[in-house]
């Protein structure tokens, strides 16, 4: 379960900036959009989180960040070469934090106990990089690796982390993480921390198409095409049953040759198609995805990542989820995970969206609702709708669409010339 994320000098953040899904004191819709912890300090946490902002607020931005931190400790020790460099990419309009490391610091429950785990990096290295464990209300550090100088690092490490300590040190690269280095050397304390930020957190960019292989996968099994012809008609998309359908096709592969050249390679195989029956009071016939709507093949495409976080508990974070979808269906989409009875597990969702009628009481939280805007210099910010101390019974939409909370677009009147022309 995640609780909160920092992140600082990512894209278009530059000073840092904090999401926290620690739930306030407040009582409100309590018993479904809140799950339990276990903390003493920080009871219950959000079952799901909005984010709103004009366009070029920094919104694409925080949620990409998250999944940085994931793919970085995914591939840092396995798949990063020594010597090759990250596309990290700093505030570039401010030259000193241009020159600045990037720097990254996630908390969340693995097995019932609070960890917090930070790092900061630049193109060529990792600069520092930390984890605290609070076993009790003083916090454990594992390990502190700080850069010294050139490929020199120093180490601190705590008597309660077991296992060949220095064999991880002298393995782990000035480019890679010492946590995934020591993962994938079968630490028995640090495996698990990799696992649940490489696995726990699941990412949806904007404008990218949901490949549909996972869902059609699920449909191989009774349960699976159950799940997914429930899933489908609870939508309302007049889908009376789906199937998977072996078909004969080519499947592409891209590699790459030892001289650095991209060659692809084609072969005939099995492949499964979704085919989706319509039935109508004067008959019924069936298409396959690519016939259906947009909004329907983006949908089928959610349902496997849905399906697998709230089964799993997993953090699925979604940018634009109102992409193609109705504004009923992403309410449909937003209660799955605010019904415990669906998601007994813990699971969040985060997402980022335009729909202002998702401001809704009924909905969210205060605490759920967050805002992007730049500053003056173009940087971003990040602040929860709870700074505003919004009374319970507040019109949120009408208030953000007044520029009350901010983080709404200010338009400039026509130029004199531009009239001039329209006439």
């Amino acid at each position: 379960m995640l609780l909160e994320f920092r992140v600082r000098n990512y894209r278009s953040i530059r000073d840092e900036q904090v999401l926290t899904l620690i739930a306030s004191s407040d009582k409100e819709l309590a018993d479904t959009h809140l799950a339990p912890t276990g903390l003493k300090a920080a009871a219950h946490a959000l079952r799901s989180a909005v984010v709103y902002g004009p366009n070029a607020s920094g919104k694409s931005s925080l949620l990409r960040a998250l999944d940085y931190l994931r793919a970085v400790v995914a591939e840092s020790a396995t798949v990063i070469q020594p010597g090759q460099t990250y596309n990290v990419q700093p505030f570039k309009l401010d030259p000193a934090s241009a020159q600045q490391p990037t720097e990254f610091e996630i908390t969340f429950l693995l097995a019932g106990v609070r960890h917090q785990y930070a790092f900061s990096m630049t193109a060529q290295r990792i600069v520092n990089e930390s984890l605290l464990v609070y076993r009790s209300s003083k916090p454990t550090q594992l390990f502190n690796r700080q850069h010294v100088d050139g490929d020199v690092y120093d180490y601190e490490f705590s008597t309660y982390l077991s296992g060949p300590r220095k064999v991880w040190q002298e393995s782990t690269r000035p480019n890679s993480l010492f946590l995934s280095m020591a993962a994938q050397l079968n630490s028995e304390q640090l495996g698990p921390v990799f696992n649940w930020i490489v696995r726990n957190i699941v990412f949806l960019p904007a404008g990218a198409s949901v490949l549909p292989d996972f869902t059609t996968a699920l449909l191989t099994t009774a349960e699976g095409r159950a799940s997914i012809r429930d899933f489908l008609s609870t939508a309302d998309i007049s889908i009376a049953d789906v199937q998977a359908v072996s078909h004969k096709g080519m499947h592409t592969q891209f590699v790459m040759s030892a001289s650095g050249v991209q060659q692809a390679s084609q072969e005939e195989r099995e492949l499964l198609l979704p085919v989706f029956e319509h039935s109508t009071p004067k008959g019924s016939a069936k298409f396959e995805l690519h016939d259906e709507s947009e909004g329907t093949q983006r949908l089928y495409g959610l349902i496997a990542p849905v399906l697998d976080c709230l089964r799993e508990g997993r953090v699925l974070v979604v940018d634009e989820l109102d992409s193609s979808l109705h504004t009923l269906l992403v309410r449909r989409l937003i209660a799955m995970f605010q019904t415990p009875e669906l998601n007994p597990h813990g699971a969040q969702l985060i997402f980022s969206t335009h729909d202002t009628s998702l401001l809704d009481h009924t909905l969210f939280r205060r605490d759920q609702i967050w805002f992007t805007e730049k500053d003056a210099d173009q940087a971003t910010h990040l602040y929860p709708l709870t700074d505003f101390s919004p009374r319970k019974q507040e019109a949120w939409e009408r208030g953000y669409l007044a520029g009350r909370y901010g983080a709404v677009p200010f338009f400039a009147d026509w130029p004199a010339s531009a009239k001039a022309k329209a006439r």
